[in-house]
């Protein structure tokens, strides 16, 4: 399994519009940047994602997880253009602020921190469980 962290400004895909989709999930559309897009190729479904609410708010907000393979993105006829479906899975009950991030000495590489513009981005599996615990999940999603 890999784990990945994927940014949504609130005021236009919010978690609870994403919670609100259930099972059945909501595809990850509108990505222009191609590593970005790179990185949605290289999911598998099942993987695990930090639901980070950028510009409104900057903290890791809930955990979806992968619930379909690459395909076209709808909103857009350019074949260049592709994306998941991610599916929620649960609430981080403490939100982790950008802020609780950057004052972890250990997620000093994450690329949260590194690559702040990138809109899905990995994360190890390290960086995963610290940021878990920080949000109060006692077991990591």
């Amino acid at each position: 399994m890999q784990y990945w962290l994927i940014k949504s400004e609130p005021d236009k895909w919010s978690w609870e519009q994403q919670k609100a989709k259930g099972d059945a999930g909501e595809q990850w559309d509108g990505i222009r940047n191609y590593q970005a897009r790179n990185n949605m190729r290289a999911m598998e479904i099942g993987d695990k994602a930090f639901f980070y609410h950028s510009n409104i708010g900057k903290e890791v907000v809930g955990i979806v997880e992968v619930c379909s393979e690459i395909h076209q993105d709808t909103t857009t006829d350019d074949p260049r253009w592709e994306c998941v479906d991610f599916k929620a899975v649960c609430d981080v009950p403490k939100p982790v602020t950008l802020a609780d991030v950057k004052a972890e000495p250990s997620l000093e590489k994450m690329a949260l921190v590194a690559n702040t513009r990138l809109s899905v981005q990995p994360v190890t599996e390290n960086e995963w469980k610290i940021v878990c615990k920080m949000g109060g999940l006692k077991k990591p999603a």
